[in-house]
């Protein structure tokens, strides 16, 4: 099984570089209203100039989760005893995963496939629907003259309506969803239920809590600068919530079982004697008749003499010259 993920992965990370860095999935290309303002947002800049830069999104989405669970999983290897300890057998029965190695594995395994499939779901939504930025305008810049606008309700479909910059044109055409927003929502939702489902903290009932809403409020400031600079629409950041968002909770309850202990199946129970159970020799006691156990008796011995013949009693003196009689003779 493990080259079978092993291969899953490889497609997972290899589908998502298609999707961002190749031309191999064509951006469906929308129309637009002649002089649309809902498209005609001044340019906010490549997004390199962003205030929430896409390296800043990235490296955060990658460093806070690996931080998290690596100090989760320390914390919690060093405090648990040494019986609640779990083992994966490897190869025959001698070779074991160290259990601190494993669960770290495993979660940033499964955190690391969840991102891959997150930029796949955003970048194959904003493939499909080709949904305009609120800046589309601004980076098209049709010609309304060649074009014909003479009226806001005329609708150009065009494919080579812009004479705008091409590349940036078709970033122009990849609003829905957000793609920064949905990967925000993901990692601050995973490391959320992580904090929340394996963190044991004593003494204090605000440090969880604090934590959590930190993470969820960062996600959040992603998409309404993503609105704030022109770069999304409300409906682009509130879908890649959504996207993010789901898919965070579908992975830790149904892949991970939120980040639980793998429990070993139990020991097969041995039948004991008593003695062992009880921890002293068994002692003879002596065996008392129960009453319904002797009345059965009594009535059963009732019964087979009422089938044997019946015989009269002789009385004494007959006995005796009977015998007398007998000697005479």
């Amino acid at each position: 099984m493990l080259y079978f993920q092993l291969v899953i992965m490889a497609g997972t990370v290899l589908l998502a570089y298609y999707f961002e860095y190749t031309d191999t999935f064509p951006v469906h290309i929308q129309g637009f209203f002649c002089f649309d303002k809902a498209f005609s947002k001044p340019y906010p800049g490549p997004d390199e100039s962003s205030n929430v830069p896409p390296v800043l999104v990235y490296s955060l989405v990658a460093a806070i989760p690996t931080i998290t669970i690596l100090a989760g999983e320390v914390m919690v290897f060093f405090m648990r005893s040494e019986g609640m300890q779990e083992k994966t057998i490897v190869t025959a029965d001698c070779c074991y995963f160290n259990p601190l190695l494993r669960r770290i594995i495993r979660f940033l395994g499964v955190y690391t496939f969840g991102v891959f499939t997150t930029t796949i779901f955003a970048s194959a939504g904003q493939v499909v629907t080709g949904n305009q930025t609120p800046h589309f305008l601004s980076a098209c810049r049709p010609n309304y003259t060649a074009l014909g606008c003479h009226s806001n309700l005329q609708y150009i479909t065009e494919r080579k309506a812009c004479t705008g910059n091409p590349l940036i044109v078709a970033s122009a055409r990849k609003s829905f969803p957000s793609k920064d927003a949905a990967l925000s929502v993901f990692s601050a939702v995973y490391t959320v239920m992580y904090v929340t489902l394996v963190f044991r903290t004593k003494g204090t009932r605000l440090t969880k809590p604090t934590l959590s809403l930190t993470l969820l409020c960062l996600a959040m400031l992603v998409g309404v600068v993503r609105v704030a600079e022109y770069r999304n629409h409300w409906a682009d950041v509130l879908a890649g919530y959504f996207t993010g968002g789901a898919i965070a909770v579908f992975l830790v309850t149904c892949v991970i079982n939120s980040f639980q202990q793998t429990k070993p199946p139990p020991p097969p129970v041995r039948l004991q004697r008593p003695e062992s159970v009880l921890g002293m020799p068994m002692v003879a006691l002596p065996c008392v008749e129960s009453p319904l156990e002797k009345l059965q008796g009594d009535l059963h011995s009732l019964r087979s003499h009422d089938h044997q013949p019946h015989r009269v009693p002789v009385p004494p003196d007959v006995l005796k010259l009977s015998r007398s009689i007998s000697s005479e003779v």
